[in-house]
Parts: C-alpha cells; sequence; structure tokens
C-alpha cells in the first residue's frame, strides 16, 4: 500500500542532447542563468551536502545528494529553509530524470514529501518549478534564459 502524501510531476521535452541538459541541471556557471541567480552547490556524490543559493550566498534550500547517475537521473533530500512553513513540513524529495527521445530530451521533475496537503508541495514546487524549467528549456532552445520571473 501506497504511503499517503504529497507530490508535484513535471515532464517538458527540451530540443537539446541530454548531456546538454544534464549539464544545465548540475552545472553552477549554467544554473546561475536560468534559475534566477540562484545555483545549486555540492559534489554531486550520494550522501553529500546539497545547497540552493541565491545570488548573495543566502541558502535557499539544502538537503544531501541520495543518487547521481549522470546523466539520466539525480535524487536530492530537499529542504526550504527560507519559509518557515514549508521548513517545518520537512524535507521533501525530487527525482529528476532524463532520457533520449530522438532529437529532444524528456526532462521529469517529481518532487514529493509523505504529508498529504503539503504546502511545501502546493504553495512552493508547484509554482517554482514550470517558472525554473521553462526559462532552462528557453534557455537551451534559443540561448536565452526567462528574465521574467526574477524577482
Amino acid at each position: 500500500m501506497a504511503m499517503a502524501g504529497s507530490s508535484f510531476v513535471y515532464v517538458t521535452y527540451i530540443r537539446s542532447p541530454q548531456q546538454k541538459v544534464w549539464d544545465a541541471l548540475t552545472k553552477p556557471e549554467f544554473q546561475k542563468l536560468y534559475w534566477f541567480g540562484m545555483h545549486q552547490q555540492t559534489d554531486w556524490k550520494p550522501g553529500s551536502s546539497w545547497k540552493l543559493l541565491f545570488e548573495d550566498g543566502r541558502v535557499a534550500d539544502m538537503g544531501e545528494v541520495l543518487e547521481f547517475d549522470a546523466p539520466s537521473r539525480l535524487a536530492i533530500k530537499w529542504r526550504n529553509e527560507i519559509r518557515p512553513d514549508f521548513k517545518d513540513e520537512g524535507f521533501t524529495r525530487c527525482v529528476m530524470s532524463l532520457e533520449h527521445d530522438g532529437e529532444l530530451t524528456k526532462l521529469t521533475i517529481d518532487h514529493s514529501i509523505d504529508r498529504e496537503g503539503a504546502r511545501i508541495i502546493t504553495e512552493g514546487v508547484s509554482i517554482g518549478w514550470p517558472k525554473i524549467l521553462s526559462s532552462l528549456k528557453s534557455m537551451l532552445e534559443t540561448g536565452n534564459a526567462l528574465e521574467r520571473f526574477r524577482s
């Protein structure tokens, strides 16, 4: 029997090679271009600490690398550090899966928590991921990330 919880799944197809999408997801120099100035800090080894940092170095989110199978699967234990109501809900699990599909790369984000009706999912990741992934797709396909969502 499956555990009750909340999840957000987002699938997009990007006209870019799988390795290039993977690099954009895992390398800070690319992340800063489409993730509205933010970047991840980690060595990408399972068990290692993981942080998502604002441009000024403040920690937005933190956690641990759970899986790293380049260039196809990445899993992160992830907790928001900015909003107390999100932080209090605890750690989420974010799985990023990439698949080659002809000239496209299929990118699936599955962000979940073992808590029914979790606000981190309904008010956080379900709003954030579409913006981030639209910006990523735009950057890889046109060379220009989206500026509109910058706060």
